[in-house]
């Protein structure tokens, strides 16, 4: 564990830590596109969720899809790099919180609902014309990701305190 604090100390010095530490506007630039991307990814995938949900039964699932899902990546586009590098602006006191990890754990929790979504529901649903009432793994799955989604907000708000 030796190894994993240093690290953490590493990141923690590195130039770009430093540098986005003592910036008067980059930190809170970061904070701004970190949010935006959550608003980009959850907003959309709560919508599509509450289709699966079975609201909006007169919009197609495979329309909504098509619309709202490629806004949930491009949200995706703006977390992961804002996110690192917000981390390591304060990596060795992150990178010991229990609210962190709980955070990441949910964050891989709907990244295999989202797998188990695309490859074992809307795959084969889409093969057969993506017409017929969704499985009820569909609605599980839309469930999940909304729980999952307003659990990792708030860790999030959770760690700003």
């Amino acid at each position: 564990m030796q190894w994993y604090h240093q690290w953490l100390l590493w990141l923690d010095k590195s130039a770009w830590a430093v540098g986005i530490r003592q910036s008067l506007w980059l930190y809170p630039a970061l904070e701004i596109v970190h949010i935006l991307g959550i608003v980009l990814l959850v907003g959309a995938a709560f919508l599509f969720d509450l289709r699966l949900l079975g609201f909006s039964r007169n919009l197609p699932v495979t329309v909504l899809s098509n619309y709202l899902l490629p806004w949930s990546q491009r949200g995706l586009i703006l977390i992961v790099p804002s996110g690192v590098l917000l981390f390591i602006t304060n990596a060795q006191a992150l990178g010991v919180d229990p609210v962190f990890w709980t955070k990441v754990g949910l964050i891989w929790i709907a990244a295999v609902n989202v797998f188990v979504f695309h490859r074992l529901v809307y795959e084969p649903f889409k093969l057969r014309g993506g017409v017929e009432e969704l499985p009820a793994l569909a609605r599980i799955c839309g469930g999940v990701s909304i729980v999952v989604w307003v659990a990792v907000v708030a860790c999030g708000r959770l760690l700003a305190y």
